[in-house]
């Protein structure tokens, strides 16, 4: 018997047979393709939330759940972090090597001829309420570039993708910003050449009346830096909004634009504000002690600790602290980031944590990131969607090109009433 199977035994009947394991893996068409019939499966594996099926084989990100590791096409997010910029990061998981300057040079002259939006998408964002959601009118305007770009629905093609691929990496801070600018009933401001894509990103949502815009590197840096530790995370609730789209062969604009929807309800998109307003509760550090003790009563929730899938130190958490670090070298420091360190110290020290292995996760200091750079608390989801866009891109051309993806169609189990006989209306009782 080959030790690379799993051997299943059917209790009912005593039958057994052998299932392959490839990558730890085993294929629910082998585990449940003895109980085919003409009608259908007739045993299905019923996982809620996907969370013990893995629905692609990806090259792109993978996750140490163990020991808090986190590699974006073999590159530890601590090196990328630290030595990469964003678009170069973006580069990498979309074709999946590092580029080199030549390619550098060409990837960034591609995204600069393609910054700008056409003036009706400028008019359509502006046809939205001074008061909508900036998350809502990105969704809607990253979906209604599909309508400007006819060729975009030849998704088999890879010269017609990768040209897809460039506008919505080019386009997306454009909308971002006029987003945020029509929110704030500021003119738009016009995508720059001279500037990095953070730094035209810095200038498309602060530029006011300078002759010259030119943002403190400081911030373009750590701006970098926290869209790179969001770039992607394996197949999480957005990334599979975007591989379902996709899978049916819909254009990019319209898959991505899922991506940002499934961003904007507070089970996936709203975690770093909670975390600001626990910190601010809270108050300040001689408050933790007791703040913690109604956690463990199971009074209070402790946000920005505990992952889905990290059973140790959330990599991006450690990253964005020793930027917040940076930034605070020549201002004064937010006091809300003692109160964080407090809550990580004190929990490290109290075996309820430990034992538990509930350790800080990237929205501890993701939200006081974002409010560092001055970005204000409507924009952090729609921050981290046009972080996690190069992600979600990677995912999706990656999907476009895998021979074994179908249109996605998950089984259900069925609980409903049996067949019944319809009863017509002056018979119901």
């Amino acid at each position: 018997m080959s030790q690379d199977t799993l051997t299943v035994t059917d209790n009912r009947t005593g039958t057994s047979y052998e299932v392959p394991i490839v990558r730890g893996s085993v294929r629910a068409s082998d585990l449940v393709g003895p109980y085919l019939t003409p009608r259908g499966p007739g045993l299905v594996i019923y996982d809620p939330g996907f969370t013990h099926i893995a629905s692609c084989v990806s090259s792109i990100t993978n996750i140490d759940l163990e020991h808090g590791g986190l590699e974006h096409r073999g590159y530890a997010i601590e090196d990328l972090a630290a030595r990469s910029t964003y678009v170069e990061v973006a580069y990498l998981m979309i074709y999946g090597e590092l580029p080199t300057a030549t390619e550098l040079e060409r990837w960034h002259r591609e995204l600069s001829t393609r910054k700008f939006v056409h003036e009706n998408v400028k008019r359509f964002i502006q046809g939205f309420r001074y008061d909508a959601h900036p998350m809502a009118m990105v969704a809607a305007a990253v979906g209604a570039l599909g309508s400007f770009y006819p060729d975009a629905a030849d998704v088999r093609n890879q010269a017609t993708r990768d040209l897809q691929i460039m506008r919505l990496v080019a386009k997306l801070p454009t909308l971002v910003a006029y987003a945020y600018r029509h929110g704030t009933g500021r003119p738009f401001v016009y995508p720059s050449d001279e500037l990095s894509y953070t730094g035209n990103l810095l200038s498309m949502l602060f530029r006011m009346s300078e002759l010259e815009y030119r943002p403190d590197p400081a911030i373009e840096r750590a701006l970098d830096v926290l869209m790179i530790v969001h770039a992607d995370h394996e197949q999480n609730a957005s990334t599979t909004a975007v591989r379902a789209v996709g899978s049916t062969y819909a254009n990019p604009y319209a898959a991505i634009a899922a991506g940002v929807q499934a961003l904007s309800g507070p089970g996936r998109g709203a975690a770093d504000l909670a975390v600001l307003e626990m910190l601010r509760e809270i108050g300040s550090v001689d408050r933790v002690p007791e703040f913690l003790e109604q956690v463990k009563a199971g009074e209070r929730v402790l946000m920005g600790f505990g992952h889905w899938v990290y059973k140790a130190y959330d990599p991006r958490a450690r990253i964005l602290r020793e930027q917040l670090e940076r930034l605070f070298e020549h201002r004064p420091p937010d006091p809300l980031l003692e109160v964080a360190d407090e809550l990580y110290a004190r929990s490290r020290e109290d075996d309820y944590f430990v034992s538990r292995r509930i350790f800080p996760n990237v929205d501890l200091y993701s939200g006081l990131t974002y409010e560092a750079l001055g970005i204000p608390p409507a924009m952090f989801g729609v921050m981290f969607a046009l972080a996690r866009s190069a992600g979600w891109i990677a995912q999706w051309r990656e999907m476009i090109g895998d021979p074994e993806q179908n249109s996605i169609r998950p089984r259900q189990v069925w609980a409903g009433s049996a067949s019944r006989e319809y009863v017509a209306l002056e018979q119901r009782g």
